[in-house]
């Protein structure tokens, strides 16, 4: 069966990354100095991610992709070699699609390449079912000889800090910095309050699980006409499901018809910076 799926010229992408979080299930990642479809499992062709790529670098295909073939996909992995296999693989593991993982290692050992975690066990029972971003995992953390002490200042410098309740007007906003943040980033990016809080007004939003989310758009295009923001830094996780917050601060500033800049950081569940990305 054919159906429609991105495809990436590899001579016009120069690996900027900007189109990376606009896919919302995943399925981008730079590798080796290009963008690289990580998996077909995870793309649904909707294309959100072409207008956003100075390159013009993306477009759609329609392919035979469904139904869905590890060992199609992994014809197409190896190409791109090593590093894009593992992130392939990697990916699969983290979406606990672990039959698809047991069929790629199969595919490897059979045309005897590399398999780079095979210390992996493939198969596991599937606990979770739905958004990977709701998939329970326990993150593993060192223990820090040289743990901190003392106390942190707080950098908040307003009230109220979600979405639905500020004032898009509220002086705090008038002239500032804008950090919109997803909520769950100030608990999995330690030093939060001084990298990204300092010097700058909030808004905090869950796409997700947030109703209404059409205010939002109406409420970050005042303050950018009326408050006269001067910037947005938008920081959500990695999850495929905290893309929506980039969308939403991308459409209140066409909205607004001010070219104002625009930065998105992704934090990983364990708490790493993953991709910094300028967006206009």
């Amino acid at each position: 069966m054919k159906r429609k799926i991105i495809k990436i010229d590899e001579d016009k992408c120069d690996g900027c990354g900007v189109c990376v979080p606009e896919c919302h299930e995943g399925a981008l990642q730079v590798i080796d100095g290009k963008v690289r479809l990580i998996s077909d499992l995870f793309c649904d062709g909707l294309g959100a991610c072409i207008g956003h790529c100075p390159q013009d670098a993306l477009k759609i295909e329609e392919r035979e992709a469904e139904p869905y073939d590890e060992n199609k996909v992994m014809d197409y992995i190896v190409k791109g070699g090593p590093n894009v296999i593992k992130a392939h693989l990697e990916h699969l593991r983290d979406h606990e699609e672990f039959e698809y993982l047991k069929e790629a290692f199969i595919y490897l050992e059979a045309k005897g390449i590399h398999n780079p975690i095979k210390d992996v066990k493939p198969i596991a029972p599937k606990h979770h079912q739905g958004c990977p971003g709701s998939a329970s995992r326990v993150i593993e953390k060192k223990n820090d000889e040289n743990e901190e002490t003392g106390k942190r200042q707080s950098q908040l410098t307003q009230w109220p800090i979600q979405l639905h309740l500020v004032p898009p007007t509220a002086p705090y906003y008038k002239n500032s910095d804008l950090l919109l943040a997803a909520d769950c980033v100030a608990f999995s990016y330690g030093d939060f309050h001084k990298d990204f809080m300092k010097d700058k007004s909030l808004a905090i939003a869950c796409p997700k699980l947030d109703s209404n989310k059409e205010i939002y758009v109406e409420k970050i295009t005042s303050m950018i006409s009326d408050a006269n923001v001067k910037s947005i830094t938008v920081v959500i996780m990695q999850v495929p499901c905290c893309g929506g917050l980039i969308q939403i601060a991308k459409q209140a500033v066409i909205d607004s018809g001010k070219n104002i800049p625009v930065e998105a950081v992704v934090i990983g569940v364990n708490g790493d910076i993953l991709q910094k990305a300028k967006l206009n």
